[in-house]
């Protein structure tokens, strides 16, 4: 069964990602990881959209990954994954687009993987 929120009032709703969500989340999750690298004074995680790209595809595509993105208005805003590998679930890397940041998009992206973890009666969560 698909997951998929229903849209906020603010016009963000959740789905499962599919693979052809990656043209849009690469950049998303690069541009998200530079500015609060930026922002810091930290050297980037990630050091292109194609890097980023490649990691959120070897996610999208496992099987014991669920990974979620988030649409605002029908565009594609931000994604998370949950790895279901060991017993404690581990979140990451949730990304928003900075542009609609402060809408609930993360908080959303966030509720989507904590309910996954929860119906599958996973002992804990754990951001990574």
């Amino acid at each position: 069964m698909a997951f998929m929120s229903a849209p906020s009032r603010s016009g963000v709703s959740v789905r499962v990602a599919r693979m052809e969500d990656i043209a849009a989340c690469g950049p998303i999750c690069h541009t998200a990881f530079h500015e609060i690298n930026t922002r810091h004074n930290f050297p980037p995680d990630l050091p292109s959209a194609e890097a980023a790209g490649g990691i959120l595809t070897q996610m999208f595509s496992h099987p014991r990954f669920y990974c979620v993105v988030a649409e605002v208005d029908g565009k594609v805003a931000g994604s998370n994954c949950l790895d279901e590998r060991s017993p404690i679930a581990g979140v990451g890397p949730i990304t928003v687009d900075p542009s609609v940041q402060n809408r609930g998009v993360g908080r959303m992206l966030m509720q989507a993987v904590i309910e996954r973890a929860l119906a599958r009666h996973s002992p804990g969560i754990r951001l990574v």
